[in-house]
């Protein structure tokens, strides 16, 4: 099925749709239609795996633990002794130096943390309720039976799933899979993501401005969210200026290198905008007002075989576009599985909010504790998608569906938590 096809299915199932205006969470849905993660692997050493997407299932080769062991320092004994008031003390049994003889009624024997229970023994008392005196135990309280032992394969078991495939390795897993005695991981490669921005008014940092230049912070923000994600080899491919022939060049260079093509600038309706035409003429494009703001403008398709999402210009718009759209599909991608979704809370907005019905809105918040430890939000000013500032200050989208207009001081309003803000 191709896009258009696709589309036009869409379409015909969705009464109320409008191609000017693509309800944010329809667009979300038809992103994801068309994704499909990396297929090609490597193996990696375990100090070299972590925040990389595994690739195949880990599987225990080995209970956890291998054997019964205590659970604490103490004393190990028969339940049938627990109400012997005292035992004789035979030995000591050791993490990694078991105490090979069997236990007798009447007996016990001194044991440490992550030591094996002798044969004979099936409980351990704590140390903090006996006393010991002329190699006599004596219990100041009888402990239950089997208390605390620790059963060979109670963590893990031979044969287990301990870690899923599209899992993200965290330090933990890397730790548990290193418990294991497994050295190295099957994992899928790096995505491959390539973005320029286009524009003859943007210059590149260290350049000196002329006369309606600007700098372009677009790259910066890009490169930042991407290596955030990690699992990503980011391709930095500069400015390009709206002329058709070296956009033309640009995204022929881009799709035949990437993965995933981003650019910022070029998909508003505009007189200089030729990135439309050029994608029609390379591959699959279904252009799209999303009904949102900021980032009304968004095109998503294919150059070549790479994904190729074109994000608005405004520096706020790139970087909402980005998280509502680029982020997941990103991470789709690169084979992590489930995805993991933003955090989103309800909380009190402490300011009014002004906002129309009729579209999607992800105003810039600044998420704090009151006094009291309750969480409460308010929006960081000027909502222009040109005020960069506002996301720099800002650790939260406020997000208003489409139903939603004016809302007072004190009204409780959705919050999407930003990753690395809070």
């Amino acid at each position: 099925m191709t896009m258009q096809s696709s589309l036009n299915q869409l379409i015909s199932c969705q009464g109320d749709y409008d191609p000017d205006s693509l309800p944010v969470e329809q667009a979300r849905k038809f992103i994801r239609q068309f994704l499909s993660p990396v297929s090609a692997t490597e193996t990696l050493p375990l100090k070299a795996a972590r925040g990389r997407i595994l690739a195949s299932d880990v599987i225990s080769p080995l209970n956890v633990p291998s054997h019964d062991n205590s659970a604490m320092d103490g004393f190990a004994l028969h339940s049938r002794d627990i109400n012997a008031g005292s035992l004789r003390i035979i030995g000591t049994a050791y993490a990694g130096r078991p105490f090979s003889a069997t236990v007798k009624s009447g007996e016990c024997v001194r044991i440490m943390t992550g030591a094996v229970m002798p044969k004979g023994t099936d409980t351990v008392i704590m140390q903090e309720r006996t006393q010991i005196a002329d190699g006599i135990m004596t219990m100041l309280e009888a402990p239950k039976p089997l208390a605390n032992v620790r059963y060979a394969g109670e963590d893990l078991k031979v044969g287990q799933i301990v870690l899923q495939t599209g899992r993200k390795l965290r330090p933990a897993d890397i730790g548990l899979v290193a418990s294991l005695g497994i050295g190295e991981v099957l994992v899928y490669r790096k995505l491959k993501v390539a973005f320029f921005s286009t524009g003859d008014e943007l210059v590149s940092i260290g350049k000196p401005l002329g006369e309606g230049q600007i700098y372009d912070s677009n790259r910066y923000t890009l490169y930042g969210m991407l290596e955030s994600l990690g699992n990503v080899e980011i391709m930095d491919m500069g400015v390009v200026p709206d002329a058709p022939q070296a956009l033309e060049d640009m995204l022929i260079q881009a799709s035949s290198q990437a993965d995933v093509i981003l650019t910022s600038g070029g998909v508003s309706v505009g007189e200089a905008d030729f990135m439309k035409q050029l994608l029609e003429k390379l591959g699959q494009v279904v252009f799209w007002k999303i009904a949102m703001k900021p980032g009304r403008p968004l095109a998503y398709g294919k150059v070549g075989e790479a994904h190729y999402f074109g994000l608005p210009g405004n520096p706020v718009s790139v970087m909402v576009t980005f998280y509502q759209f680029v982020r997941d599909a990103l991470l789709y991608l690169m084979g992590q599985n489930p995805v993991p979704m933003l955090p989103l809370l309800k909380v009190r907005c402490v300011e009014p909010i002004r906002k129309l019905a009729g579209r999607t809105e992800f105003q810039r918040g600044i998420l704090f504790a009151d006094p009291s430890g309750t969480w409460q939000v308010r929006p960081t000013g000027n909502q222009g998608s040109g005020i960069l500032r506002s996301m720099s200050e800002a650790n939260c989208f406020i997000v208003l569906g489409d139903q939603v207009g004016n809302l007072p001081g004190g009204a409780e309003v959705e919050v999407q938590v930003m990753e690395g803000m809070l």
